[in-house]
């Protein structure tokens, strides 16, 4: 399924664990959905995206071909490098500033909301760290 939708392109693609989706723009890789049993569902919550994505084309199509191939391997248990770009211009500076410190920490490594909220100098923050990484668009990729 190709879906093209205020300006970004996604589509959804079938895994070990169910069907997934991922959404990008020109600008890089928007939006991924964990894999659930029903596509339609998956079709349903990239539908829903509010996004207002200025124009995406043939870009934003080899983003997704290249994404889907990764995510498919990683879904399928081999070790993948996700080289892709993030285009994460839609959310808050706070919001971006959390997920990048998250990209940050090291593979089988944990670290508490309190130690991202230091790490992005906003120390009171740690519920708010919380917030923010329950709000991560990019699953797998953000940790």
């Amino acid at each position: 399924m190709q879906i093209a939708k205020c300006g970004m392109e996604a589509t959804s693609f079938q895994t070990p664990f169910g069907w997934a989706g991922v959404a990008a723009s020109d600008r890089g890789i928007i939006r991924i959905v964990l894999p659930t049993k029903d596509k339609k569902d998956v079709e349903r919550e990239l539908r829903r995206w509010k996004c207002g994505v200025p124009g995406s084309g043939a870009k934003a199509a080899r983003l997704l071909d290249k994404s889907v191939v990764l995510l498919s391997k990683y879904l399928s248990g081999e070790r993948v490098l996700f080289d892709l770009p993030l285009d994460l211009g839609y959310y808050t500076p706070f919001q971006q500033a959390v997920w990048w410190a998250a990209m940050k920490i090291s593979l089988g490594e944990t670290r508490s909301y309190a130690w991202i909220a230091q790490k992005i100098r906003r120390p009171r923050s740690a519920r708010a760290v919380g917030q923010a990484l329950g709000a991560n668009p990019l699953p797998i990729i953000i940790p």
